[in-house]
């Protein structure tokens, strides 16, 4: 999950602490997040239910056939 954050401090392994107005941090280099203990989590977290898909509907369709490269490729070159 991407994340957007305001009024950053950024510290890097072996540097000194860098504050940022903006940064934005792909999901997958997250480790962690630590929040300060004054946030009242209770307000912000909020429970959903699972969504459910609507079923596509597959009537008058063909069956699939795979991912595969379809049919034919054209002539051979007679090696």
């Amino acid at each position: 999950m991407n994340t957007h954050l305001k009024t950053v401090k950024l510290t890097l392994k072996g540097k000194n602490p860098v504050t940022l107005d903006h940064l934005s941090v792909r999901g997958n280099n997250i480790r962690y997040y630590i929040l300060p203990d004054s946030l009242n989590l209770e307000t912000l977290l909020v429970e959903e239910t699972p969504r459910v898909k609507p079923k596509k509907a597959t009537a008058g369709k063909a069956l699939g056939r795979g991912r595969g490269r379809g049919r034919g490729r054209g002539r051979g070159r007679g090696r």
